[in-house]
């Protein structure tokens, strides 16, 4: 039986699995949710002993959970590691801003791998991926897209990468396909109506879609609806974290909606839908000091009397550390037919594996005239272990000021991760039995750690020419704001008509 089953095709395995491919025969439509800065830790069922998120618990009931989900360490490389399937820094994306957020024109990206396989394909949210026209998500495979500028909305840096002026988490303005909209209420409540609009669009076509979700949420400045902050500021929260935790159960009831309407739909007979965040949990908002995460700080105290302490569920670091807690998200699965009772995936994964996790699911073969990092999850997500092999995967906190040279920095925010271990700036730590990071246990593996600086440093050595951004001289003019006066001036901002769902 093994060897048969090893002999069929991969899309013939795929409708063997899910056990529904009668029901419209064709290949599942994909949902990729992924939010800004929220991590590992906020999540109910990851241990979190006061927040409330009882939608992403369910959903965490129903998945298989990728519990070792590593992505970058800041917004911009992890979205260029997720959406190209190779390393950041081997797609010029170094930084957040300085132009180094544009990701390389050569490479390939989701919306055209799936392309091959019928699927259409749409954007929503954070780009964050380069704001001058030919790097905007059209040009990059997208069939649709409804997006804010730069690294957060209202946001503006020196050179290309800025939003919309003057603008704001409330009634917020989007390019859609070119077009700049006004729309009304807040921008999570926005931007799952547009997610849904469009769906609901296209739900009843032969062919296939991929939805990508990309909250702004729960980014600074920490803005959440009213009746949200409000929960916290009454248990004695200060208004910043209040924001971010609020602005988390908010997404909570969002996907709660959402998940209602794809039923109502009937899609999530013939749907994957993922949940996950960027990189690790925001230092300023989350209420913790420093980078590391640790101690535990008081936020608040409930009803009873309970103090309500921070919470990085036992890991050191946070958002832009190459630790742990610096490079760890929360990756959920939910495929009916396959992860109903929910399980747990210990192997090590990485946001370089979504792609050409998708590409499987897809049954489209990766361009051979491309480098892809990752490998496909589709194995693990059907229980099956025996052909995973240990590997490493490098990490490096790539923030170096603008012209700098990278080469100062090749030795200074870097890891190397393989299932057990974790080596963080030349100390080795073991993750299995010290999740924490408490213990250095260089001295006792030594030949441990030689082989992850060599392997790293034939990677760093391999990817340096490829940093094609880091030289670059900021752009005179910022796109968004350009065509937005332009726009404003020659016929104005259309208030954006909600789609009735």
């Amino acid at each position: 039986m093994k060897k048969l089953v090893e002999n069929i095709s991969r899309s013939a395995l795929l409708c063997l699995s899910v056990l529904h491919c009668s029901a419209a025969d064709k290949t599942p439509n994909i949902i990729l949710v992924m939010t800004d800065d929220q991590g590992y830790p906020v999540v109910g069922a990851h241990g979190h002993p006061w927040i409330q998120t009882p939608n992403l618990d369910k959903m965490y009931a129903q998945s298989a959970r990728f519990d070792r989900f590593m992505v970058g360490s800041t917004c911009a490389p992890s979205r260029a590691g997720m959406m190209a399937g190779s390393h950041s820094i081997r797609n010029g994306v170094t930084h957040t801003i300085y132009e180094r957020e544009r990701l390389s024109l050569d490479a390939t990206t989701i919306p055209e791998v799936l392309s091959e396989g019928g699927y259409e394909s749409a954007f929503f949210g954070k780009w964050h991926l380069g704001d001058e026209p030919a790097y905007q998500p059209d040009k990059r495979g997208f069939h649709h897209y409804f997006i804010h500028g730069g690294g957060g909305i209202g946001q503006a840096f020196d050179g290309s990468c800025a939003d919309v002026p003057g603008n704001w988490y409330f009634d917020p303005t989007f390019k859609e396909n070119g077009t700049y909209v006004k729309t009304k209420g807040f921008c999570t409540d926005v931007l799952f109506d547009a997610t849904m609009g469009w769906i609901k669009d296209v739900k009843d076509k032969e062919d296939p879609f991929f939805a990508y979700l990309s909250l702004n949420a729960p980014h600074g400045p920490f803005v959440a609806p009213p009746e949200y902050m409000k929960r916290f500021t009454d248990l004695g929260f200060e208004r910043t974290p209040a924001g971010f935790y609020g602005m988390i159960e908010h997404i909570d009831d969002c996907m709660g909606e959402f998940f209602e309407k794809l039923e109502e739909w009937k899609l999530l007979d013939n749907t994957i839908v993922i949940f996950t965040s960027d990189n690790g949990m925001t230092r300023i908002g989350c209420g913790l000091k420093g980078f590391e995460g640790r101690p535990q700080v008081k936020l608040g105290t409930q009803p009873d009397g309970t103090d309500m302490m921070s919470y990085n569920a036992g890991m050191k670091g946070l958002k832009g550390t190459v630790d742990e807690g610096g490079v760890r998200a929360p990756f959920f699965v939910q495929w009916k037919g396959v992860t109903d009772a929910g399980y747990t995936v210990e192997k090590v994964s990485s946001y370089l594996d979504v792609l050409p996790t998708f590409a499987d699911i897809a049954g489209v073969e990766l361009p051979s005239d491309h480098l892809f990092e990752g490998r496909s999850l589709v194995p693990l997500i059907h229980q099956d272990e025996s052909k995973w092999e240990d590997r490493f995967l490098f990490q490096h906190v790539t923030r170096w000021g603008y012209k700098a040279n990278p080469d100062h920095y090749k030795w200074g925010q870097y890891s190397v991760r393989n299932q057990r271990f974790r080596l963080v700036k030349g100390v080795l730590y073991d993750m299995e039995n010290d999740p924490n990071q408490n213990v250095d246990v260089t001295a006792e593996h030594p030949e441990l750690v030689a082989k992850m600086k060599e392997a790293y440093s034939n990677f760093w050595d391999e990817v340096r020419p490829l940093m094609i951004n880091d030289t670059v001289e900021l752009a005179k003019e910022k796109p968004y704001h350009v065509e937005y006066e332009h726009q404003k001036k020659n016929g104005g901002i259309p208030k954006w008509e909600r789609p009735q769902l």
